[in-house]
């Protein structure tokens, strides 16, 4: 409390009837004083309850601590404001200076100054008081906090075995839970307990708190799926794939030239299926590389003569899905692709706010990436509903990261631990991928005829619209203008390109329907070797034209060509289209060697005196890739995998293991599946299409099996991963060993050394090495449509 005696309520009084301006100051001291306590306790006491959000608490306590300071600074201020008035009362005594001058003001000029003296005694007084009131409604106000949420700062950390990484995670929380603002999004501000309710109820690293309310309100029965339902109009799908890119106009111009074809071979399909459609998905589509972030190369080029090939294929995914009758969201920027799948605000550390909407994610590498970035621990839950399109395909070794990174197969495109079959690739040249494919046009039998009478037997076109493909081919070109005349379809803006020779009828970048008239007058279509296994091949043979391509020796891979380095991928590509030549061959493909003058002459010759019809492959009409699409929605499930092979240790002589489903084939040759063994109606692909070959040292399962007439699943494989197997091919096994490798299950024979697989995401129909001999799970397949046996459907 502040004390003043007489005689210096005596000298205030004179100071302030002397001195009107610090009359002034002093009623402004007062008057500010009362607005300041005005303001900061009507602030403080209706303020919002404490506990609102995980933050209230600190900006309350902190603006209240700053109130109770300044209010014991403004007591502070007064008092030290009535010593120094009471010092130059002092000074006055001590010097004549207004001698009797109070003589020249009456009395009354002197009663308000006394009035102001006892009100600044007064507030004062009040500062002081307030001060002490705030600091009571402080420590309460805290009390309250800690007591009404739950014990916030009094929870320590559970030591739970079956949460092992617990303690950890905590750690990491206390020193980095500022990085990204998703932390604070969801309830975290800094304090031992919010790390452990987040840890607990939003990630999974830790035990739920048993103070916490764990009784949920219980969810809804999900309601019934609806059954998918082929649909009849792709009008809806246009307004889908949205606008403003040269890209998206791209793929709608294809999607409305191919519609009628599209429809019939709905409706076929639909005859066929007999109403076993199956349910309806959430499917979400990102096309990754067309985002702003990724860089949409693709775009700009698009009417530059960019590569077309991956817009051919999304655009006829996109036109699949809907006819299937699935319900379809399409995304091509990364803003649309995190509101889709619920990613809170943030740098994407933390899970999605709510269980992911959608039954499966198309995308491609781009894509991937993104989810990964933004998704949190929930990529990792949900990335078994996820396909990529890859057109070149990705191995398993490549694909597995661990092994990846120890072995020397990590690239900027693999590592994703991902099921391999999850990878779908342009073409069939990777089975341990899926094939997803694209189409062609499909032609009916009079525009078949009117081809054929139609043909220029003299009429050749390259194949290649950027003009940095024919740098360097003047020789061939020169041999081939003796023989025919040469078609180009070269972009150029405004000066004809000089790496195209004057002999060759450039017609410059052609729409696609313009493109497609050329092809079906020309006799030959020729490539230079690249682009690799673009659709455009495909295109010709189905126009009725004998495609020429180059061999490769030795072949491409990315041990010694710079295109195929950094690629996810071992395969070795002996020409520019490897589906065309094995697949297709002759006499709709020739591939000879270049470098071979008198070769490639003599093929142009036996070209011109053969004569061929359209043709194309039943995969890669709209109703192949209908069928094979819709199998794969129906069968593959990668969120429910099967169990791992069991330990070495478990493979002892005191174990019985259970009898072979496979037995030794009549002729003694390979294994297949025993008539008395059960088969699983779930299973798919259905087992009895399996047959087991040894391969030899130098040859890949995927070559063993091709060599056969068969085709490499690597579903299988499981049913190989025995010991017993080796036995019942007569291998002598001195040891079996399981480990990690890709070319595993194997022999090498020379040591008599088995050895298993130890991961089953390493199962591979891919690679070779001379010191193995590999145990392959080979398959029939339906005609035209290699990725389905015959009885996929």
């Amino acid at each position: 409390m502040i004390t003043v005696n007489a005689d210096g309520k005596i000298m205030v009084r004179r100071c302030l009837v002397t001195l009107r301006p610090f009359r002034i100051f002093v009623l402004g001291i007062g008057f500010f004083t009362l607005c300041f306590l005005m303001t900061s306790l009507g602030g403080q006491f209706s303020a919002k309850r404490l506990g609102d959000s995980p933050f209230t608490i600190r900006t309350e306590v902190m603006g209240a601590l700053e109130s109770r300071g300044v209010l014991r600074r403004m007591s502070d201020m007064l008092e030290l404001l009535m010593k120094r008035m009471d010092i130059l009362a002092r000074l006055e005594n001590g010097t004549d200076f207004h001698k009797g001058n109070e003589a020249l003001f009456p009395l009354d000029r002197l009663q308000p100054a006394a009035g102001l003296m006892e009100r600044i005694q007064a507030i004062a007084q009040n500062v002081s008081d307030i001060a002490i009131k705030v600091d009571q409604i402080l420590r309460n106000s805290l009390m309250n906090a800690k007591m009404g949420d739950g014990r916030r700062d009094q929870c320590e950390v559970p030591r739970d075995p079956k949460y092992p990484d617990c303690a950890g995670k905590v750690e990491w929380m206390r020193a980095r839970w500022t990085s990204d603002p998703c932390y604070a999004f969801f309830g975290v501000d800094g304090t031992e307990c919010s790390f452990l309710i987040y840890l607990s109820e939003v990630e999974w690293f830790c035990p739920p708190l048993p103070w916490r309310n764990q009784t949920a309100a219980p969810s809804p029965p999900p309601l019934p799926r609806a059954q998918a339902a082929f649909r009849s109009d792709l009008a809806p799908l246009l307004e889908l794939v949205g606008t403003g890119k040269e890209s998206l106009s791209f793929m709608k111009k294809r999607i409305r030239h191919l519609a009628q074809q599209w429809l019939r071979a709905a409706r076929r399909l639909e005859q066929k299926l007999k109403g076993r459609q199956g349910d309806q998905k959430h499917i979400l589509i990102h096309i990754g590389f067309l985002t702003e972030e990724s860089g949409d190369v693709f775009s700009p080029r698009v009417l530059k003569g960019g590569p077309l090939g991956e817009m051919v294929q999304w655009a006829d995914i996109l036109a699949a899905l809907f006819l299937l009758g699935h319900s379809l969201k399409v995304t091509v920027s990364l803003k649309e692709l995190q509101s889709n799948l619920g990613v809170p605000p943030g740098r994407g550390n933390c899970p999605l706010t709510n269980p992911l909407p959608f039954d499966l994610i198309y995308t491609d590498y781009h894509g991937l990436q993104q989810m990964k970035q933004h998704m949190g621990l929930s990529f990792k839950k949900y990335r078994c509903r996820v396909r990529v399109i890859d057109t070149f395909g990705t191995e398993p070794a490549y694909n597995h990261e661990e092994y990846a990174t120890l072995r020397g197969f990590r690239t900027n495109w693999g590592y994703w631990n991902l099921h391999p079959s999850q990878f779908m690739t342009m073409f069939p040249h990777t089975p341990d991928n899926s094939f997803m494919g694209f189409v062609s046009e499909e032609l009916n039998q009079t525009e078949r005829q009117r081809i054929k009478s139609s043909k220029v037997s003299s009429m050749a076109v390259v194949y290649g619209k950027e003009a940095s493909i024919w740098k360097g081919k003047e020789k061939f070109l020169t041999i081939l203008n003796k023989y025919m005349e040469i078609h180009g379809t070269v972009y150029y803006e405004t000066q004809r390109p000089p790496e195209v020779p004057a002999f060759v009828k450039n017609h410059g970048l052609l729409p696609q329907h313009e493109f497609q008239q050329l092809l079906r007058k020309a006799k030959l279509f020729i490539g230079f070797g690249f682009p690799y296994e673009g659709p455009a091949p495909l295109e010709a043979i189905a126009n009725g034209c004998v495609f020429l391509q180059a061999r490769f020796n030795p072949p491409h891979s990315s041990l010694n060509h710079e295109f195929f380095r950094g690629k996810p991928t071992s395969r070795e590509v002996s020409s520019q289209h490897p589906y065309a030549e094995d697949f297709i061959g002759k006499p709709h493909v020739w591939t000879v060697d270049y470098n071979n003058s008198e070769e490639f002459e003599a093929a142009i010759k036996t070209i011109l005196r053969t004569q061929v019809d359209p043709y194309l492959p039943y995969e890669y009409t709209c109703e192949g890739m209908l069928e094979r699409i819709h199998a794969y929605i129906q069968h593959q499930d990668f969120c429910t995998m099967p169990s791992p092979p069991p330990p070495a240790k478990a493979q002892s002589p005191a174990m019985q293991s259970p009898p072979s489903p496979l037995a030794l084939s009549p002729n003694a040759t390979h294994l297949v599946w025993s008539p008395s063994a059960r088969r699983d109606p779930h299973a798919w692909p259905p087992a009895d299409s399996l047959q087991v070959w040894l391969s030899e040292g130098q040859h890949a399962c995927t070559e063993t099996c091709r060599r056969r007439g068969l085709v490499c699943e690597p579903t299988f494989f499981r049913f190989l991963n025995k010991k017993e197997v080796f036995l019942q091919l007569s291998i002598t096994c001195d040891s079996t060993e399981y480990e990690m490798n890709h070319l595993y299950p194997a022999v090498a024979e020379n040591v008599h050394e088995c050895y298993l697989q130890k991961e089953p995401l390493l199962f591979s129909c891919a690679g070779h090495n001379t010191k193995y001999r590999r145990l392959c799970p080979c398959r029939d397949y339906r005609e035209g449509q290699v990725a389905l046996c015959r009885d996929c459907l």
